[in-house]
């Protein structure tokens, strides 16, 4: 949807914002790097804050929504690439698409942490992103919230614990779609009202089905569609949402010396998935507006008008280890903190668990008998 602050123009014209390539320290020449915690550009080697304003922050620049239909029938080379020398590798392992600085292209996999790296050369420059999200959230404090996540995992192997690697944590800038709507649907079902007959064991419940129609309208703001194959989807919906209402335009600086994934997930098969997303919400709208006990028979006819999208980036701190010959991953929201992972399960304690449920339950059936 059109909001305050936000130009629905063209689709990814020529004058989108241009940022520098490289933000120079102005004590010791080297190259200066996004700070969270400061939220500023820093030194990494003498710890000086820059001066440099970004381009992006000063009120210069809007973030951009595009008419999702017209940008489906082809969009510009002049909207793709990085605006800075980037090197892209892919993971022979996971496939997953790295967006490094030139010089500073990981030995590793920042999302399955395996070495088999390969040079990754595209066709064409990636859609470049034209707003993101600047990440808040420190190293200490990700390192802080994974090592309390790793003690509150109790069912987990007691070796587990000794493993909690989160010095290997590193922040990588996800691709992300958001999608914009406004729907009218139009509903029909048969609604049923519950009556019964007989009384005792013999009471039988029956279903008075009678027509039922209506309509509603609902408005779709940035619905989020992760372009990532490299972090778990079902990792990711846990610590969504990002707050895109606090986008910036896309700004070299503010993924300076962090990883960038590239979009596996292209527009169109984004917009697909949103759509069929966006069409289960609307049909579970309609059918909470049926009346009556139950129902049956619904069928849902929406029209949708005013699509837009975004392509953005949205910032996480990723830890990946392995435990026994299995991977494992833990994803802090860069913005928000909040986290969710995956790790492995003690059998002997979920055994030891359940026995106690039983024999909680067994000691309660013996009391009321």
């Amino acid at each position: 949807m059109t909001t305050p602050g936000v130009d629905s123009g063209n689709p990814f014209p020529e004058s989108s914002v241009t940022a520098r390539e490289e933000y120079h320290c102005p004590a010791c020449g080297a190259e200066a790097h996004w700070n969270p915690g400061k939220q500023a550009l820093v030194c990494p080697f003498c710890g000086t804050v820059s001066p440099a304003k970004l381009e992006t922050i000063n009120g210069a620049a809007v973030v951009r929504e595009h008419d999702l239909v017209a940008a489906l029938r082809g969009i510009p080379d002049s909207a793709r690439g990085w605006q800075a020398e980037k090197t892209s590798v892919r993971c022979q392992s996971c496939q997953a698409i790295s967006v490094f600085d030139a010089d500073k292209v990981g030995k590793r996999c920042e999302f399955c942490g395996s070495s088999s790296i390969v040079p990754y050369e595209q066709v064409k420059d990636a859609f470049r992103p034209e707003s993101l999200l600047p990440m808040k959230i420190s190293e200490s404090s990700a390192r802080d919230l994974i090592r309390a996540w790793y003690g509150r995992q109790w069912l987990a192997p007691n070796a587990f614990r000794l493993r909690a690697l989160t010095d290997t944590a590193a922040a990588v800038y996800l691709p992300y779609w958001t999608f914009d709507a406004s729907v009218h649907a139009d509903w029909t079902a048969d609604a049923g009202d519950y009556y019964y007959t007989g009384t005792g064991k013999n009471r039988v419940r029956h279903v008075r089905w009678y027509p039922a129609s209506g309509s509603l309208d609902h408005a779709f703001d940035d619905e989020l569609i992760c372009a990532s194959t490299g972090v778990r989807s079902g990792l990711l919906r846990k610590i969504e949402p990002f707050p895109t209402s606090e986008l910036v335009p896309y700004d070299a600086g503010f993924v300076a010396g962090w990883t960038v994934e590239r979009y596996q997930i292209d527009l169109v098969a984004a917009a697909e998935e949103s759509r069929r997303r966006m069409d289960a919400q609307i049909e579970s709208l309609c059918a909470s507006q049926v009346p009556g006990d139950t129902h049956r028979n619904l069928v849902v006819d929406s029209t949708y008008t005013g699509q837009t999208f975004k392509h953005i980036l949205a910032p996480i701190w990723l830890l990946s280890y392995t435990y026994g010959p299995t991977s494992y991953q833990v994803v802090v929201n860069g913005v928000s903190g909040k986290m969710a992972g995956t790790r492995p399960w003690s059998w002997i304690k979920i055994t030891l668990l359940v026995l106690v449920a039983l024999a909680i339950a067994l000691m309660i059936a013996a009391a009321q008998e």
